[in-house]
């Protein structure tokens, strides 16, 4: 018998179990969430699995890092009356329990015995791609940059919000349907798409957006100048003991990148965001672990030069107010604060030169081109998530990848 954590029974409680189904129609990846409560409450856990893996193959992972406010939970009906069903502590619940019982991704069809596809990048859209397909008989082989597969859950997401020996788990459990991987193989240096494609019936391209934007101030060439996307995946950190540190922006890699400076003992570290702590993007939950963990804030602030020699000595400021509708920075206002370190973390891009030198078509923002059915410009090239990009959120990109599985099996069976 399952004796369930008082946490898990209490969240299975606030459910109303409604006909119409907000909670699924606002998850971007389509968990019917209402009728996997159901399930869990009459003890039908692996039927509960069953249903919940129709839809994502990563939810021990999803459920950990997913901004459920902001999907899912925003429009549970419980919220109106109370507090909204937390659906993170369901998911993670099933999806750990999949995990330690070793419950099995089920085969879908046979349909694609015999294909080969190759998937560059073993993200979660390359990893939720090459479930499907396999779960629908292909062979799939993943092309890996790094030694590990996980992509942003491996090297973007700092081990503090996400277990990595959960991940490995969750990895592994997708590896289990047959999938071959090559790590430390890195298109335009190890592997190539003409090579490929003479070799595999359909490819896909998943490798993600991982270059930090930059401000265009002046002394962003300065050193002591980082990008926080390069910082989390590559770790190449200098020395914080005892300095300033201020990261631009308000996202989750932003509270990544500040938390992840703060444990590694910088002195002082500051988040400056242009507009109010209410409008941030990062999850709420991120923001307030940030300040318990003793992050400052500066609200309605703008970054507008990084002053220093060689290195950054300072910053300068200035506040921001809105005109209307529309966000201003006010003058004489400015102000500067001493600094030795300063990280972006203001969104990130393709790496342009790599997308450039595929010979695929790119739409008028830089991205590569799809078609509705996420097909590039080459019929057997197809391509999701934030290379295409759509939302950047794990669950987003998962979604993009189960959707192109969709369409390439559908390529395939014309083919």
């Amino acid at each position: 018998m399952i004796i369930l954590d008082e946490k898990v029974n209490d969240e299975l409680a606030k459910c109303y179990g409604c006909k119409n189904k907000p909670c699924q129609n606002k998850c971007p990846l389509g968990n019917d969430v209402t009728s996997i409560i159901g399930l869990i409450k009459e003890e039908k856990y692996e039927e509960a699995f069953e249903l919940l893996s129709q839809t994502t193959v990563l939810p021990s992972i999803c459920s950990r890092v997913c901004p459920h406010m902001k999907q899912c939970q925003s429009s549970c009906t419980a919220a109106f009356k109370g507090e909204a069903v937390n659906v993170g502590i369901i998911e993670s619940f099933l999806g750990d329990m999949a995990l330690e019982n070793d419950w099995k991704f089920s085969k879908i069809s046979d349909e694609l015995k015999d294909k080969k596809i190759a998937i560059i990048g073993g993200g979660p859209a390359g990893l939720t791609v090459a479930a499907f397909l396999a779960r629908n008989g292909a062979s799939v082989t993943i092309f890996e940059k790094h030694e590990n597969l996980g992509g942003i859950l491996m090297y973007g997401i700092p081990d503090f919000r996400l277990d990595n020996d959960i991940l490995y788990k969750a990895i592994s459990k997708i590896l289990e349907l047959g999938i071959e991987v090559k790590v430390n193989s890195e298109l335009g240096k190890d592997v190539f798409i003409d090579d490929l494609k003479g070799s595999f019936d359909a490819i896909f391209l998943g490798f993600g957006a991982n270059v930090s934007n930059k401000m265009r101030i002046p002394g962003e060439d300065l050193n002591g100048v980082f990008g926080g996307n390069e910082l989390l995946e590559y770790g190449n950190h200098p020395l914080y003991d005892g300095k300033n540190v201020y990261v631009c922006g308000g996202g989750n890699v932003a509270m990544d990148s500040a938390r992840t400076i703060k444990k590694m003992g910088a002195n002082n570290v500051t988040v400056v965001y242009r507009r109010s702590e209410e409008e941030m993007p990062a999850e709420k939950k991120e923001i307030a672990e940030a300040k318990a963990e003793g992050i400052k804030f500066l609200f309605h602030t703008n970054l507008i030069e990084i002053l220093g020699d060689n290195s950054v000595n300072n910053v300068r400021c200035i506040k921001t107010a809105y005109e209307g509708e529309k966000l201003k920075n006010v003058p004489g206002t400015e102000f500067d604060l001493d600094a030795n370190y300063v990280v972006m973390s203001i969104g990130a891009s393709a790496n342009s030169n790599l997308l450039k030198s595929l010979g695929l078509e790119l739409n008028d923002k830089g991205y590569i081109k799809v078609n509705d059915n996420y097909r590039t410009s080459d019929e057997k090239v197809f391509a999701a998530g934030d290379l295409i990009g759509e939302k950047s959120t794990v669950a987003w990109a998962s979604r993009s990848g189960r959707n192109a599985a969709e369409s390439i099996k559908k390529y395939l069976q014309e083919g």
